[in-house]
């Protein structure tokens, strides 16, 4: 009888102390986005809260927190706010987070990703999961992949077709030193900033031309601050990673860590097929709007891409070889 005694009072206990648990999560866990609900990466941090408190019944609650407000809108210091538990989840973009993990430049490299395969090709395969590896190494725990779209160039002063076009334009780009040596190679002077500060530059003319993915040019209505000239180029994709702090990862249960992994998995899968899905309207509002659109044909692009060959002589030993021939193999055999 003891023995049972003994047993029963271990049942008790562990259906007691079971739900305990969970009381100690916090009340509301912190998300970290550059862009709010307007644009897709808003939208993909939005519907990954929204899956995580169904499925958790309301007992793991997230809070967005957009336009990198948790980093005084310093989108570069985001990573580093997340590995220390300043932060605790973001949707960030491979952009910015590439100062502290620099294999992210990957994605970064001007004209590596011709096309939507290539870039799944890249996120899917095994390059995908070096990459995820080199994030978890630096204390944040990657959790599935979205997307931000192909960055393409606008400026207020001509269209732009070749190199030579970019002489002497002053172009904002994001704060990453891949950034800075690609324009510098094609012979414009790069500028930094932040986003935040990057529109009221451009009303200005502090700097005449800017690159991003096609819904944040529409959304943000960049050709009314003088932007009336876009070139569809594709020299870089923006894929964002849905990622938790790995000391905050930790507090979580296997079953909740699973939950949290698959939210980010289906909110991802379903940004990435509804953000391309509205591409092509989406350049139709643009060019109703007034702007003249160019688009490179082959010869034109290989002229781009030959003008920035310097740039992956500089920057591969940084990446990493393995992963760039990995990434490259895997565009090689994508579907065409």
């Amino acid at each position: 009888m003891s023995i049972s005694r003994r047993t029963l009072l271990a049942i008790a206990t562990c259906a007691v102390l079971a739900p305990l648990a969970h009381a100690d999560y916090k009340a509301e866990y912190t998300v970290s986005t550059v862009l709010p609900s307007a644009f897709p990466w808003g939208q993909a941090a939005d519907r990954w809260v929204e899956l995580v408190k169904e499925r958790s019944g309301g007992r793991i609650n997230m809070k967005i927190y957009s336009n990198s407000q948790l980093v005084s809108g310093d989108q570069t210091k985001e990573f580093s706010a997340m590995r220390s538990g300043l932060i605790d989840m973001a949707v960030g973009s491979t952009i910015n987070w590439s100062p502290q993990v620099p294999e992210l430049n990957l994605f970064s490299l001007p004209f590596l990703m011709p096309d939507s395969n290539a870039i799944d090709a890249i996120t899917q395969g095994e390059a995908g999961k070096m990459v995820f590896s080199a994030i978890e190494k630096r204390g944040v725990t990657p959790l599935a992949w979205g997307e931000n779209g192909f960055r393409e160039l606008s400026n207020s002063k001509h269209a732009i077709s070749k190199p030579d076009d970019l002489k002497g334009l002053k172009i904002r780009v994001v704060g990453s030193p891949l950034f800075q040596d690609t324009f510098t190679a094609l012979g414009a002077n790069p500028t930094q900033m932040s986003w935040a500060d990057a529109k009221p530059a451009l009303t200005t003319g502090a700097v005449d031309g800017q690159e991003n993915p096609l819904s944040v040019f529409d959304v943000a209505r960049i050709d009314q601050v003088g932007q009336k000239y876009l070139t569809q180029w594709h020299y870089m994709a923006d894929p964002l990673v849905f990622a938790v702090s790995t000391r905050v990862w930790r507090e979580f249960s296997p079953e909740d860590q699973q939950l949290l992994k698959q939210a980010a998995e289906d909110a991802g899968k379903w940004e990435i097929e509804k953000s391309r899905a509205e591409v092509a309207d989406t350049l139709a509002k643009i060019r109703e709007r007034g702007v003249e659109v160019t688009d490179l044909n082959a010869e034109q692009h290989d002229a781009f891409v030959k003008a920035t060959e310097s740039v992956y002589q500089k920057w591969t030993p940084q990446i990493g070889e393995a992963l760039l021939k990995a990434a490259q193999e895997a565009i090689a055999k994508r579907p065409q």
